[in-house]
């Protein structure tokens, strides 16, 4: 198993960031100015995309394993990486997601914990209703570790 920085074309691995954020141009957003790794392992299995969002705050703001490699520990692993290289260089590693019944007891199990709260930025930023686990996507909530 490597994980490696992609540096150049990020783009090429658009369907595997639409698992993670279902609407290209919100990806737009981050892409470039984040650093992006992939885990392969016999193939790429999964990527995250980081981002500094200043006084010392690391956001993930992608993360996604392909649906056939999922509950194996690739997006555990892929945290596990991101807080390992940034520790020492920032002192929060934050991630904004849906309150859903899937994703928010992944993280909680891997360290965060509730941190705040966008009301509507689902239903607002984005041109689709967005369901997960059978739940509509409304509000972002955001989850918090030390590194």
């Amino acid at each position: 198993m490597e994980i490696k920085e992609v540096k150049q074309n990020k783009k090429r691995y658009l369907p595997l960031l639409l698992l993670a954020d279902e609407q290209e141009d919100m990806i737009d957003r981050y892409l470039e100015r984040g650093a992006m790794y992939v885990l392969d392992d016999g193939g790429i299995k999964g990527q995250c995309v980081v981002t500094d969002e200043g006084n010392g705050v690391l956001e993930l703001k992608s993360l996604a394993v392909e649906p056939a490699f999922q509950r194996k520990s690739y997006g555990r692993t892929l945290i596990d990486f991101v807080c390992s290289i940034y520790r020492g260089q920032f002192s929060i590693i934050q991630v904004g997601t849906g309150d859903s019944p899937l994703t928010v007891p992944f993280y909680e199990k891997c360290g965060f914990v509730r941190s705040h709260t966008v009301k509507n930025f689902f239903t607002d930023h984005y041109n689709h209703p967005i369901f997960e686990g059978g739940v509509q996507l409304v509000d972002m909530v955001y989850l918090r570790k030390y590194l």
